[in-house]
């Protein structure tokens, strides 16, 4: 990846991505920033350009929207110059599962899980091919507990920690770095757009740390980055005991716990 490669943000417009854009654009790569609200895409493309001489071009684009995701998919298939992609859009729903209505919640998991595997879908191959490349997926410490309550989002989140995993496992040995980033509560616009009251929150992350640690994370390959995570041991332990579990995984035995009384 050359500093000079081209690195594609969704979300870009604020928030996360859009710190992600300003950081990436600092370190020399020119970018290619996707999100739904032009007028913004436009005035950070254009603060860019002027602050570092990068290229930064816009791709204004609803995700849960099959021809608008369409075109996006078609960005990463064709153009050959983009080598990172930062799969960053996603939304959040306030209130609980039996109170969010069945629209709400299919928009949730279209975004959240569908568009950023079918980007990543979209990518891989040609990152495969060249032996060369990176996909970061934004997922959240929510997807590792349903304690939090927030069980759709939750879920979502948990498929892209699974879904970054299982590419390494698949990518790494071509060339191609795949990052799972888990940020805990950040202080972006999600809340706002999920109908919550930031300020009810405590203890929210400035962006600008989280993704200067999920940097951190990407310059030194980390297969999971959780810049919340003070005692790196536990996520080490937790990832053991998974391993463990599936070591004693035997298919072809029913454990005895559930073996009918003779």
């Amino acid at each position: 990846m050359t500093s000079h490669s081209t690195v594609l943000i969704t979300g870009a417009s604020t928030g996360i991505g859009a710190t992600y854009a300003q950081r990436f654009a600092h370190r020399g790569h020119n970018l290619v920033l996707v999100a739904r609200d032009k007028a913004r895409l436009e005035a950070l493309a254009e603060s860019l350009r002027q602050e570092t001489g990068v290229t930064v071009n816009i791709l204004p684009a609803d995700l849960t929207q099959p021809d608008e995701l369409a075109a996006v998919e078609a960005r990463l298939r064709e153009d050959a110059k983009i080598e990172i992609l930062i799969n960053n859009a996603g939304a959040a729903l306030s209130g609980s599962f039996i109170s969010q209505s069945t629209e709400d919640v299919g928009r949730l998991v279209t975004l959240n899980t569908t568009a950023l595997v079918r980007l990543a879908s979209a990518i891989a191959p040609r990152l495969a091919q060249a032996g060369k490349g990176a996909i970061v997926n934004i997922g959240s410490v929510v997807g590792l507990a349903p304690e939090f309550g927030m069980s759709v989002y939750g879920a979502t989140k948990a498929f892209v920690l699974f879904l970054s995993q299982g590419l390494s496992l698949e990518l790494t040995p071509k060339g191609v770095y795949v990052q799972a980033v888990l940020p805990a509560g950040t202080r972006t616009e999600i809340w706002e757009r999920a109908g919550i009251d930031v300020n009810t929150l405590a203890d929210l992350m400035h962006v600008d740390d989280l993704v200067d640690a999920a940097l951190v994370g990407f310059d030194r390959r980390e297969l999971v980055t959780i810049p919340p995570l003070h005692d790196a041991a536990h996520w080490e332990a937790l990832n053991a005991a998974r391993l463990g579990l599936v070591s004693d995984l035997r298919q072809a035995h029913v454990a005895e716990r559930y073996q009918a009384a003779p």
